[in-house]
């Protein structure tokens, strides 16, 4: 459909492709699994601080609802695209059906750069953009998150927004939301924890010890942070870290709660103490045991999968490897692949906790939430790697297919409307 044209869309659908293929899906259905179930196109006037007012493009795509409402996050980023959009729910369906959630994927996002705005201008867009939508969200109809230049004070504002269109407060509505508005312990960390996680249940099957490993990350934003910082809890040292302004590298391991208490004051890992400037590029390639990127999307392509110097590829972003890479990368077999749709999984495992406290209004401690997080990481990843071995296939296909899976086997069984 050319309503999806992107490179990124391009992607997600050959990896669909792929697996379908797999699965022997038939022809008749593989559209209805592909293509989103229905998205939406907003523009979003904003008064500017400075009196003028400017129209952003805001975009909200809902991919299936064969398993229940759909969950995804919003992001705000001057690269937006409907077509990303799109991408970005599709692989959201296939993460919430592996980790067994009850629910469709989906994904939002404003065309804007969230620097440039001021704070007020931030919240008069987000107020705005969800308004515009809001008859498409809700708690039994799409549950939205933060996601890239978005966080809990942006959910915070949609849930107030919606809340006053309802007139009663509706806190499942959104999810990481701050925890004293219904928001979950735990659920800022989840996605970080869970990549550092699976990068240490890798580290166990190839026989890695994790003290003395070595980790790389890209993207220094609230996944790769907390991600760094768990793996250096594991006895990971920290090569090299970075953000989009640059990189940060020192042979000897970087101090991430030094590096933490840097970025809160200047704002970007660069010209953090005792370490030397690494370009984005370089840092992919350097030598390492765990590799975590997780800033965008194709970040490894063709041109420099084949320089890899990992391990463990452990997918923090969403879509960080073209399906170009990941055939050199399965010709090479030497990198374990931990998927995106599995590594990243955290976030959404733990919204779907903060999603179940709000309509019990019944809270769990910090504890019960990263463990019960941590169990179902597990299955997931015995899952998928036996898989993997049953089948002889790459740790992305075999993760892909259990996902795509439970979708088309929902599809078939509630059968098509006339």
């Amino acid at each position: 459909m050319d309503l999806y044209d992107h490179p990124t869309f391009a992607m997600a659908a050959r990896q669909f492709d792929l697996v379908a293929d797999h699965l022997g899906i038939p022809d008749n259905d593989r559209d209805r699994l592909k293509y989103p179930k229905r998205a939406l196109a907003v523009s979003i006037p904003v008064r500017l601080d400075n009196g003028n007012t400017k129209v952003f493009q805001g975009y909200r795509v809902q991919h299936h609802l064969s398993l229940g409402p759909t969950k995804g996050g919003i992001r705000y980023h001057p690269d937006v695209t409907l077509g990303e959009v799109a991408a970005l729910s599709m692989w959201m369906s296939w993460k919430c059906a592996l980790t067994g959630l009850p629910y469709g994927g989906a994904k939002g996002g404003v065309t804007v750069d969230p620097r440039k705005l001021s704070v007020a201008e931030l919240e008069r867009l987000t107020r705005r953009f969800t308004q515009e939508i809001i008859s498409f969200i809700g708690p039994q109809i799409d549950i939205p998150a933060p996601d890239v230049g978005t966080n809990e004070q942006t959910m915070a504002w949609m849930m107030d927004t919606y809340s006053v269109h309802t007139g009663f407060s509706v806190p499942g509505v959104v999810t990481g939301k701050p925890v004293h508005l219904g928001g979950s312990l735990g659920r800022r960390e989840a996605t970080g924890r869970g990549v550092a996680y699976l990068a240490g249940r890798a580290m166990d099957m190839l026989g890695i010890a994790s003290t003395g490993a070595t980790a790389v990350v890209q993207g220094f934003g609230n996944v790769g942070s907390v991600a760094a910082y768990s793996l250096a809890q594991q006895g990971v040292k920290i090569l090299a870290v970075s953000d989009v302004g640059g990189g940060i590298y020192n042979s000897k391991g970087i101090d991430t709660r030094a590096l933490d208490k840097w970025v809160t004051a200047n704002g970007t890992p660069v010209g953090f103490p005792d370490s030397e400037p690494i370009s984005n590029s370089d840092m992919l390639c350097l030598a390492c045991d765990i590799l975590v990127p997780a800033a965008l999307e194709r970040q490894i392509t063709e041109a420099n999968a084949g320089n890899l110097r990992c391990r463990i590829l452990a997918e923090a972003a969403n879509g960080p490897t073209t399906p170009l890479a990941d055939e050199i990368l399965d010709r090479r077999g030497d990198i374990f692949v931990i998927p995106d749709v599995m590594c990243n999984a955290g976030g959404v495992v733990v919204s779907y906790f903060e999603w179940v406290q709000d309509l019990q209004s019944f809270f769990w401690s910090e504890q019960e939430v990263v463990d019960k997080l941590f169990r179902i990481l597990e299955g997931a990843f015995v899952q998928v790697t036996q898989q993997a071995k049953r089948g002889k296939l790459s740790m992305r296909i075999a993760a892909l297919s259990v996902g795509v899976k439970r979708v088309w086997e929902a599809k078939k069984s509630r059968g098509l409307f006339p």
